[in-house]
């Protein structure tokens, strides 16, 4: 069986990925994957610690599966907004985008 440890290093490496990227990236797309990057590694610490500390009823992995459904949610909404700014501005680069300008 592998050790809780293993998980847990394991999401903090692929949020801290996420959290990278969406620092530095300068795309909007690049920048909505790297969050999502971030929230698969929370889902991994629900399921971690469902499994490790939790009920046996499975209430971290209905968690999970709730953000799953919440992130895709968000994600439809993001590219909405990307392709709109896109058909506005035509670029999606985040330093080109000035929304403020007559």
């Amino acid at each position: 069986m592998i050790p809780q440890s293993h998980f847990l290093i394991l999401s903090a490496i692929i949020f801290c990925i996420g959290l990278f990227g969406a620092l530095t990236r300068r795309n909007a797309i690049g920048i909505l994957m790297s969050i999502e990057l971030m929230i698969n590694a929370a889902n991994i610490n629900l399921v971690t610690f469902n499994k490790f500390l939790g009920s046996p009823d499975g209430l971290g992995q209905v968690f999970a599966l709730f953000e799953i459904a919440l992130a895709a949610a968000a994600c439809v909404v993001g590219l909405t907004l990307v392709i709109s700014i896109y058909r506005n501005a035509k670029t999606i680069f985040i330093d080109k985008i000035n929304l403020m300008k007559w």
